[in-house]
């Protein structure tokens, strides 16, 4: 025996992570993916991202298992039939929307399988409109859909009041939500079992694999969680100093094909340990 470690599936954050900054898969990280399930190594995505903004993926890298959109918010099927959901209370919902309403932070909610809006000016939305593939809903008013809440997202330019709002938030919701950036201009406020580090223990369970035997990829704070959950853990080479350092091993960036320069080293390679 080698004493390397045994790993069974790989699950890995989108963006960031698996595409490029202009939302792009390269081949390179196509033929990794597909590398791995010839090697018997189960794959899986875990988003931000609502499940529809993870269609697109599901061909192209052969995914058969459960994929976890709003950062554990629900999980679903490839043919994004429902596994399992967490939503937000009603009542935090409306506190946190008026948290973010009271920073003069622009407020987005997915609820009931819509992207809601109140403002279609508003920074990001043509962005999101384009990693996502589909639009908003535009409402003056977010009404009942803030009964079914399973992220709402704080959203601004501003990125260093995003980072104080990211404190302020969480600690006047405690542990009735987790709040966390998915990017820079990103606060997502979620279910508090709606994270990356639940997401990994749920989607292991589900796919049958034993948490020990799950690696992990990503590159932002909320991927953090989910490192703190898996030994085997890689922070790309574009994720901040911070997130470097609670991961086991760094890859290069997502413009360098770090997502699929990390399997080819850490978990293709027949001496993973010494690449390492």
């Amino acid at each position: 025996m080698n004493g390397r470690p045994v790993i069974s599936a790989l699950i890995s954050d989108v963006d960031g992570t698996l595409v490029t900054a202009a939302k792009v898969l390269s081949e390179r990280a196509r033929r990794a993916v597909a590398d791995l399930h010839a090697k018997g190594i189960a794959f899986a995505i875990v988003s931000a991202r609502p499940p529809e903004g993870m269609r697109m993926f599901v061909e192209p890298l052969g995914l058969s298992r459960v994929m976890a959109g709003f950062n554990g918010g629900a999980y679903v099927r490839p043919d994004l039939s429902l596994l399992e959901e967490r939503v937000l209370p009603p009542e935090v919902a409306r506190r946190a929307l008026d948290f973010l309403d009271s920073k003069r932070v622009d407020a987005w909610v997915f609820a009931h399988g819509r992207w809601i809006i109140r403002n279609p000016k508003g920074p990001r939305v043509d962005h999101e409109a384009m990693t996502v593939q589909f639009g908003p809903t535009v409402v003056s008013d977010f009404g009942p859909a803030l009964d079914a809440v399973h992220k709402m997202v704080g959203v601004s330019d501003d990125f260093d009041l995003l980072a104080r709002c990211e404190a302020e938030v969480q600690s006047l919701l405690g542990g009735s939500a987790t709040a966390a950036r998915s990017q820079p201009y990103y606060l997502d406020v979620t279910h508090p079992e709606a994270n990356k580090g639940v997401a990994v223990r749920t989607m292991a369970k589900l796919m049958g694999v034993p948490l020990e035997e799950v690696a992990v990829i990503g590159d932002g704070r909320n991927d953090m969680a989910m490192f703190a959950q898996c030994p085997f853990s890689i922070a790309m080479g574009n994720a901040s100093d911070e997130v470097k350092a609670k991961a086991r091993f760094v890859t290069a960036s997502n413009e360098e094909d770090g997502f699929a320069r990390a399997i080819e080293r850490y978990l293709l390679s027949p001496d993973r340990e010494s690449a390492a």
